[in-house]
């Protein structure tokens, strides 16, 4: 698919989601054509030790993202790349844009878990107006090959000590970057504005990185914090939430 854009997304990072609800704002004004690709957080850090590195509840987090990338290769297999702009909607609508339930007993881990199962994944198919049997992708790991492959494809554009999402501005010949990771809903006028200032950092010849480890929550409903409020800040080292040892 010949693109204006690539975006590489993991359908669990809240960082790839507001990106994603930016570019979409700047695609309606600017009529940009997007092609929603895959990049998976589970299988970038396939050698790291969770236990050692990460917050308790990021390894089923990451493992519920590969699982719905799996759903979302198969959609695109068999219901074309344009699928998956309605389906990755979709996905972040009901992990990111819906409150926590107040009376929700489970644990941090247990919501991230269960964001990789059937009786999460249906209802968001139908949202999308698919077949719930793509939910049967979840546990086949005969798609990990072109998720990998994708992901692959995206680090290579960019290096590898990056996260999610990745955007490939103009492709084939444009260049591609990690980022930008943004925590507000900038309004129209702005999203247009930053959209002109971050592609013009990208067409200058040598340009590498304009970078700060300190973010603030990003304001999304799953989060608690909501488009009047900003954010707790904190430090993301190294670009994620690794732990420092």
């Amino acid at each position: 698919m010949d693109a204006d854009i690539n975006f590489y997304f993991d359908p669990v990072c809240p960082f790839a989601w507001m990106t994603s609800k930016w570019v979409r704002q700047v695609q309606a004004q600017r009529d940009y054509t997007v092609d929603w690709r895959f990049i998976s957080l589970r299988l970038i850090n396939s050698n790291v030790d969770y236990d050692a590195h990460f917050p308790p509840e990021y390894e089923a987090g990451h493992t519920a993202g590969l699982r719905l990338l799996r759903v979302a290769a198969r959609a695109r297999a068999e219901h074309g790349r344009e699928s998956i702009a309605r389906l990755y909607q979709a996905f972040g609508s009901h992990i990111f844009d819906t409150a926590p339930d107040p009376a929700e007993q489970r644990t941090e881990g247990e919501i991230r878990e269960r964001r990789g199962t059937r009786e999460f994944v249906e209802p968001i198919l139908a949202q999308a107006d698919l077949p719930l049997a793509l939910a049967d992708a979840l546990d086949d790991d005969s798609w990990d090959s072109e998720i990998r492959q994708e992901t692959d494809e995206a680090l290579e554009l960019t290096g590898k000590d990056v996260g999610t999402p990745i955007i490939h501005f103009e492709p084939p010949a444009g260049v591609a970057f990690f980022g930008p990771v943004i925590s507000r809903q900038p309004d129209d006028e702005s999203a247009a504005e930053l959209w002109d200032h971050v592609v013009g950092l990208a067409r200058f010849p040598g340009f590498a990185e304009l970078k700060r480890s300190l973010r603030e929550q990003p304001q999304l409903a799953a989060f608690g914090v909501d488009a009047g409020t900003v954010g707790q800040q904190e430090d993301w080292h190294g670009g994620s939430r690794r732990q420092k040892k």
